[in-house]
């Protein structure tokens, strides 16, 4: 703090205040150093400049005014009333001010001036309207640029004649840099409190948005909500595992609410969406001139996270180097910045999800095992819809009125066939997968109704179940459903499926990645499900003859 003190004191030597007079001692001025540095509120730092200006020239009065637009507001003031620091004066209306505002140096008024002063009956020491007096202005400049005024009067007339300029612009100096500390802490505790109030925000939109309730009452559900209560309120690294669609965010989200971090940040990160030369500075940050491109710094996730929770979705996708650094984070939560030698510490619960099988990962060289049982001190897995068949009703219900919502619609419902339907299918794509399949299937249901209540039914759900094409109403598949309408709705959907899997592998020539690709789901899904249905390609090496 002294040696800050010193670098301001040498500040105004630097600009010719090398020979101080008597008015103004050198202890004074390290004294003021030190408030500006020290820990006061501004009140404070105001009241101690007074004071220090006041012991330096003998006045009745003195005023820190600060410029907001075209008006002068009183910051604090010693030998007036109170009341004066309710007033804001016009710049225009009063010609003192006018004059100190115009100025690039102080500004002493004769003590006979017949300009109006704006502190006529105002001063503790006198009653009623000014008599001759002394009254001087110091414009306070930050940067060339005019920040506030201080002003000083005496009811003893001259008395400021012969105070030397040098003495004036020392006494400026102090009182600018005084308010503009007092002005950039201000607004540095104003930018801090609106990027909290902005976190808290976005934490609070991510944990109620819609899909922010765990649904479900089946036994294996009842059982994953036991686990999270039971572990959010740890420290503890959580690994959530699951397929595709089963809803590992949620998960994360309901775990960091039911945490001791809830108040704090919940940064979200998909490794898989990171491009690999960038994906250190996006967790870690880095200065400016780290890398070509980097042309300022940047804080990571990492340091967003502090205090709270940070999520990395996909964490299978991350490269074995990064893995490293990240190890590092979770075993001392110290990160290095790219482009900066020190480590910083961070304050960072890790919430990990991926879809893949870690173990095998691990076993197959592709990540790293001290990484992965650091992620993994207690695992959550979240089990795929196909498991969770009684939960099935209750979820189409949440989308059905999520849906109802989004399309503006007075009501919708699902017939009971629908329902038997989708309790029958095997879900692949999971929980996204049926808010995927309701959504599309309640916008096909309002345009075949004219009626306020639609209704969903089984053509509605096979024009739209996945691998499906929405054709028109007499498309052979639509016609082959509803004839079959009270048969076996499992069998129905197992051919379907497998026909139409057959029929798009043929035209992608056995190529699993292109038939995935084209019917829009995930190859791993893809795979599980043909292996089911019995579907697989086999390939042959043929020898032509000579």
């Amino acid at each position: 703090m002294l040696a800050r003190a010193v670098i301001w004191w040498r500040q105004l030597q630097s600009i010719g205040f090398t020979i101080l007079v008597s008015e103004i001692s050198s202890a004074a001025l390290v004294q003021l150093a030190l408030d500006l540095t020290n820990s006061l509120t501004t009140n404070d730092r105001y009241e101690r400049l007074l004071n220090t200006v006041r012991h330096a020239v003998i006045c009745d009065a003195v005023v820190l005014l600060h410029v907001q637009g075209d008006y002068l507001k009183p910051l604090a003031l010693q030998g007036l009333t109170k009341e004066t620091l309710g007033r804001r004066f016009e710049v225009v209306a009063h010609p003192r001010f006018e004059q100190i505002c115009a100025s690039q140096t102080p500004v002493r008024f004769a003590a006979d001036s017949e300009l109006a002063d704006p502190y006529d009956g105002l001063l503790l020491s006198h009653d009623g309207d000014l008599p001759v007096h002394a009254c001087m202005g110091l414009p306070l400049l930050a940067d060339d640029k005019l920040i506030g005024v201080l002003t000083l009067d005496s009811m003893v007339p001259n008395v400021f004649d012969e105070i030397p300029k040098r003495t004036l612009d020392i006494i400026a100096a102090m009182s600018a840099a005084t308010l503009n500390t007092a002005i950039l802490l201000q607004k540095l505790e104003q930018h801090s409190k609106h990027n909290q109030q902005v976190v808290a925000e976005l934490t609070h939109e991510a944990l109620v948005k819609d899909g922010g309730e765990l649904i479900g009452n089946s036994e294996i559900m009842l059982k994953l909500k036991r686990e999270i209560e039971m572990v959010a309120g740890s420290n503890f690294s959580i690994l959530i595992e699951g397929e595709t669609g089963v809803g590992k965010e949620l998960v994360a989200r309901t775990l960091h609410r039911q945490s001791s971090r809830s108040e704090g940040p919940l940064v979200y990160v998909n490794c898989a969406a990171l491009p690999e030369s960038l994906i250190e500075s996006e967790l870690f940050g880095h200065v400016k001139g780290a890398f070509t491109g980097a042309d300022r710094n940047r804080i990571g996730k990492f340091s967003l996270a502090s205090g709270g929770t940070i999520f990395l979705d996909e964490i299978g996708e991350l490269p074995l180097a990064v893995q490293s650094k990240l190890l590092r984070a979770l075993q001392n939560q110290e990160i290095q910045v790219v482009g900066k030698d020190d480590v910083e510490y961070v304050d960072v619960r890790i919430l990990a999800a991926t879809n893949r099988q870690l173990k095998v990962e691990v076993e197959q060289g592709r990540f790293r095992a001290d990484l992965y049982h650091r992620l993994s001190v207690y695992p959550v897995i979240v089990p795929p819809l196909r498991q969770r068949e009684e939960d099935i009703s209750l979820l189409s219900g949440y989308f059905i009125e999520l849906t109802r919502r989004k399309l503006g619609m007075s009501q919708l419902t699902l017939e009971p066939s629908a329902i038997k339907m989708l309790n029958q299918y095997d879900w692949p794509g999971n929980v996204r997968e049926l808010e995927h399949v309701i959504s599309r299937a309640a916008l096909r249901a309002r345009s075949d109704s004219a009626a306020a209540i639609v209704r969903i039914g089984i053509t509605h759900l096979a024009l739209v179940l996945p691998n499906t094409a929405l054709g028109d109403a007499s498309s052979p598949v639509e016609e082959k459903l509803i004839a079959q309408d009270t048969g076996n709705l499992k069998q129905q959907t197992d051919d379907f499926q497998r026909q139409l899997i057959l029929q798009t592998l043929t035209q992608q020539q056995g190529n699993w990645s292109a038939t995935a690709n084209q019917l829009q789901m995930d190859r791993a899904n893809l795979n599980r499900l043909a292996k089911r249905l019995g579907v697989r390609v086999s390939k042959s090496i043929v020898v032509n003859p000579l």
